[in-house]
């Protein structure tokens, strides 16, 4: 049986997942491989920029965004490393239920 929301989610954990690169080639150069102490802010904005408020059918203001991103991490890692997923994927599921 599919869950409701799963093709949804599934688009936001590309998204996330698509951030992830993006921000790692952002950390390789601009950064020059320095760990970006900010990268919730980045994925934000990039997910804002590439269109997170259309699949969730609302605006999402990045700095709200980033705060949730940084506290799904917190939770992710709370979590029995047996038993977790990845972050794309929980975060995902989480931004499609929560907000």
């Amino acid at each position: 049986m599919e869950r409701i929301g799963d093709e949804r989610t599934d688009t936001i954990t590309a998204l996330l997942a698509e951030a992830g690169e993006a921000h790692g080639r952002y950390e390789a150069t601009e950064l020059q491989g320095v760990y970006d102490q900010d990268w919730p802010g980045w994925y934000a904005a990039y997910a804002v920029k590439h269109g997170l408020g259309d699949l969730l059918g609302h605006r999402v203001a990045t700095d709200h965004l980033a705060a949730f991103l940084a506290s799904s991490n917190v939770d992710l890692e709370q979590i029995e490393p047996e038993l977790r997923e990845s972050w794309a994927t929980y975060t995902a599921r989480r931004i499609a239920s929560e907000l």
